[in-house]
């Protein structure tokens, strides 16, 4: 088992939660908050099924975006785009989405245990390719994509999905913080912050 941690940190992924209060919206007033990351803050709509994410990463807001994005069963399903709502510290705005409730990874759930052999496999992929500095994680994710773990089309068919999405966006993918894959309440494993910028 790796350490994340450690993982994380020799990747230059630090855990750091976004600082910024969440914005003035009448759509948020009242609103609770039920999660908080690097680039975003989560509310609970209300219903259920649903949450208000606000975020301030350009590549969050493409990947949950873009025409071309990654689609299907394993990526988080957007209803509305409810535009710039402010500003966050770091200087981007911030993007209002309205978007279907995930779950945090169950313990000994199959979409845990998937997940875990995906990190795992990702950081074996980074080390191997370490020497290309920021570049490593693209690499390890298409190196993922060539040498696939035993899993479901789908699933691999995700990852390739993901991994053209990184270089059509150049954006640097993320999949070692367990927090940012997530699952539905059927046990579906979804990729969910799954990249950044440096």
């Amino acid at each position: 088992m790796i350490d994340l941690d450690r993982a994380r940190a020799g990747l230059g992924r630090e855990a750091i939660v976004l600082p910024d209060p969440v914005p003035a919206h009448p759509l948020l007033d009242g609103k609770q908050e039920i999660g908080r990351g690097e680039y975003s803050i989560v509310l609970d709509r209300g219903d259920g099924e649903r949450v208000y994410k606000v975020i301030s990463s350009p590549a969050d807001y493409f990947l949950y975006t873009a025409e071309d994005r990654p689609r299907g069963e394993h990526f988080p399903i957007v209803y509305a785009d409810h535009g710039v709502i402010g500003r966050a510290r770091s200087g981007y705005p911030f993007h209002l989405l309205e978007m279907e409730r995930l779950y945090p990874l169950t313990e000994g759930s199959t979409a845990a245990d998937l997940a875990m052999r995906l990190i795992e496999f990702y950081w074996s992929a980074c080390e191997q390719w370490n020497r290309l500095g920021s570049n490593m994680g693209r690499i390890a994710l298409y190196h993922m994509t060539r040498h696939p773990l035993a899993m479901d089309a789908g699933m691999h068919e995700a990852l390739k999905a993901l991994s053209d999405f990184v270089e059509e966006y150049q954006v640097l993918p993320d999949i070692l913080n367990a927090n940012n894959l997530m699952m539905r309440k059927d046990g579906t494993l979804v990729f969910s912050d799954t990249v950044f910028i440096v």
